[in-house]
């Protein structure tokens, strides 16, 4: 967690210290900075207990997930080996509470892989001017098209789906290109809790620590 530097200035100080180190009396502040410096401070202290809450939540809550899924795999008679890493929604016994683990992978394309792919797909898109493909070639074009010099992963990705429909070779070496480019540097756990009104619908209970 990140080391704060917070400096709670109290009424029995002489002097308090601004932010460029100028000393100013007690005596001499107003009542609204005195208002604001007691209440900062309280809302400060109240945020990290809320924090520290809220990780804690979180860690038991990724533990008795984790050990849901082994269970289910145990009594299922599943073989662990390469399991453990996916989305997973589990339920109590009536269905009336849901709990859902996702797993969103950060996508992001090494540059030598990810142009040679584009390159191919141009001279493929050239040498075919056959209209059946004008679709894929928006798709292409769309899918380079970078936003801030980032590339959208999923429109990207999207191109993989017609790796078995397309046997020209110069499509078929742009597809191995696009799939020994991909690099996978980190992932994210989210974890949602949901639970059914008195009309059978699902509610999520807003828990927004995606960032803990």
């Amino acid at each position: 967690m990140t080391q704060f530097q917070v400096n709670h200035q109290k009424t029995s100080d002489t002097f308090w210290v601004d932010e460029s180190g100028n000393k100013t009396q007690y005596s001499r502040m107003y009542k609204h900075e005195k208002l604001m410096e007691k209440s900062a401070n309280k809302l400060f202290n109240s945020a990290l207990k809320l924090h520290d809450s809220l990780k804690s939540f979180k860690e038991e809550l990724e533990a008795i997930c984790m050990e849901v899924y082994e269970q289910f795999l145990a009594d299922k008679d599943i073989d662990k080996v390469g399991k453990g890493k996916g989305n997973f929604t589990w339920f109590n016994f009536d269905r009336s509470i849901k709990i859902e683990v996702s797993i969103s992978e950060r996508i992001t394309f090494d540059d030598l892989g990810i142009n040679e792919c584009k390159s191919l797909l141009n001279e493929f898109l050239d040498e075919n001017l056959d209209s059946k493909i004008e679709v894929l070639k928006d798709m292409v074009n769309d899918a380079f098209n970078t936003s801030r010099g980032n590339l959208d992963a999923k429109k990207v990705m999207n191109l993989l789906r017609y790796e078995g429909k397309i046997k020209h070779e110069k499509f078929q070496r742009a597809m191995e290109f696009l799939k020994e480019s991909i690099r996978r540097p980190s992932s994210k756990t989210y974890f949602r809790i949901w639970a059914k009104d008195s009309s059978g619908e699902y509610h999520n209970i807003d828990l927004n620590f995606s960032s803990i």
